[in-house]
């Protein structure tokens, strides 16, 4: 009995050393050592993918040419997500944010009687900016980057034509409505926000040119205008 079971420890004992020999022999035969330096190195751009996302989403629209065409009745329903915040009335009175009559064109954080915040009032200089549809549009969009430090919590109206409707409307607000913007500017300025990342087009008279329209204020906006 003991002579089988030396005899089955000794195969098993074989077994491994051979196991261990093969093992050790492919390494020895087959093992690469890692090149010193690299043939090709494969390495990702960053942010190519997304300094293009952000150009489109920097892309500022002129909202004059909308101004023509904009929806009086469509921008009072835009205007009830400031509401909340904002009387439009002839005196009515200031809210969270100030009264709203007679905003188009009214010095920037001088409606009487209401706190501006240290970033708006810094944004007005002194009451030499205004409210005027550029400010109107880029702050409606996105008040805290069109006003750095505005007390304007809210998100903004993304929308171009929204915004519109919703500077109509409160346009419409005063007691001699500000002018709209002169229709041949407009259309000026329309053809290239219109073209805009298309291919360019040989001019087929030098007259057609169309004059590049002049640079916009940085955009900021929000739903009820504020200050």
């Amino acid at each position: 009995m003991n002579s089988y079971v030396n005899m089955g420890v000794g195969a098993f004992l074989g077994t491994v050393f051979v196991l261990m020999s093969v093992s050790i022999a492919s390494e020895g035969i087959f093992h690469s050592e890692a090149p010193e330096k690299e043939g090709f190195a494969i390495v990702a751009e960053e942010g190519t993918a997304d300094a293009g996302a952000g150009a489109q989403e920097e892309a500022e629209v002129d909202i004059k040419p909308l101004l023509l065409k904009a929806d009086v009745a469509a921008g009072e329903t835009v205007f009830k997500k400031c509401a909340s915040c904002h009387t439009v009335d002839k005196g009515g009175a200031n809210k969270v944010g100030p009264n709203l009559w007679g905003l188009v064109n009214r010095p920037i954080a001088s409606h009487e009687g209401f706190s501006y915040s240290a970033g708006m009032k810094t944004f007005s200089e002194g009451g030499k900016v205004v409210w005027d549809y550029d400010h109107l549009s880029f702050f409606i969009e996105a008040p805290k980057k069109h006003v750095p430090g505005t007390a304007m919590g809210f998100a903004g109206v993304k929308k171009p034509d929204e915004r519109a409707n919703l500077i109509a409307y409160l346009r419409e607000h005063a007691d001699a409505p500000a002018a709209l913007p002169d229709a041949a500017a407009s259309a000026e300025a329309a053809p290239a926000a219109a073209t805009e990342g298309a291919a360019e087009k040989p001019a087929e008279a030098p007259a057609a040119e169309a004059k590049p329209a002049e640079g916009q204020a940085a955009p900021e906006g929000q739903p009820a205008p504020a200050q």
